[in-house]
């Protein structure tokens, strides 16, 4: 398998998984893991910061949680080391060390040490040149699919990490584990916030 269709395939089991109760389970783990004793299970340390830094820039931190404060980037991690095969792990790091690359050709260092405005031009040039998630259902492709690379996987998995945890489901969007009673149709404007649960 290439490295084209294994990152292709990063994406879509990024929607495939989301309603695996393993998954869940992966990322009920990682809110015991501190940011100063976090241990990779698969990342090396360059390859955590790089994460870590690339999830921070997608999803900083406002009025609401960061993707760090959330610990997207430990999520990441564990979803690589305990559901990707020896062959998509290997895909995953080369990817990684061809994102780095292309820092050093363009702005002489790797990502981890580029300062925040080149950090910023990096991601979106990437974001220009990142295929585009195609149509699915249920996480299954539907119709022929772009190869989505590196960059725009990544982006992929931060947001799943960070919608899915605990904190923004319950303290950011709305959270009504007991819904009430049905409405077919009821304006969105009355709707409000998004909802994580109901």
């Amino acid at each position: 398998m290439d490295r084209r269709k294994a990152l292709q395939k990063t994406g879509l089991f990024a929607g495939a998984t989301i309603l695996m109760p393993s998954m869940l389970s992966l990322f009920e783990s990682c809110k015991t893991e501190t940011r100063l004793d976090w241990k990779p299970l698969y990342f090396t340390d360059v390859e955590a910061k790089t994460i870590s830094k690339l999830v921070d820039i997608i999803l900083p931190r406002t009025d609401t949680p960061g993707a760090l404060d959330v610990k997207s980037d430990i999520f990441i991690d564990k979803v690589i080391a305990k559901t990707y095969d020896k062959e998509g792990q290997d895909s995953f790091r080369a990817a990684i060390a061809a994102f780095n690359e292309n820092c050093k050709e363009n702005y002489d260092d790797i990502f981890i040490n580029l300062n925040t405005e080149d950090s910023i031009k990096v991601l979106k040039e990437a974001e220009k040149i990142s295929g585009k998630f195609g149509s699915g259902v249920w996480g299954a492709a539907v119709g022929p699919q772009e190869s989505i690379g590196f960059y725009r996987s990544m982006k992929s998995m931060a947001i799943w990490a960070f919608m899915t945890s605990e904190e923004i489901g319950k303290n950011v969007l709305s959270y009504d584990p007991i819904p009430g009673k049905y409405v077919p149709c009821k304006p969105l404007s009355e709707v409000g916030n998004k909802w994580s649960l109901g």
